[in-house]
């Protein structure tokens, strides 16, 4: 395997990444990345025109029903089961600014 990336390449990405790594992991990063370059290339020698560009993988169908008007609940019903209300509204505990 070539290596397309060399470990200098990888202390420059760790850094900008913010992320510490030792001299084993910067071998293994730099391992890793190459593969991933020799996939892309590969990937990219691939003629491709004939197929379709697609942004998924998968057939997807949008499953909407129709919107339907139902009628709401009594508002004096509600009100009658809330612990507390006042005129047309619930009453609930203050929290906000409350000591």
């Amino acid at each position: 395997m070539t290596n397309r990336i060399d470990q200098a390449d990888v202390a420059h990405i760790a850094q900008l990444a913010r992320l510490s790594l030792s001299g084993e992991e910067l071998i293994e990063y730099q391992s890793t990345l190459s593969r991933i370059l020799e996939v892309i290339e590969v990937m990219n020698s691939e003629d491709l025109s004939s197929y379709p560009p697609m942004d998924h993988p998968l057939e997807t169908v949008n499953l909407l029903r129709d919107d339907v008007v139902h009628p709401g609940l009594d508002r004096e019903v509600l009100l009658a089961m809330a612990p507390s209300s006042e005129d047309k509204y619930f009453r609930v505990p203050r929290i906000l600014g409350a000591p």
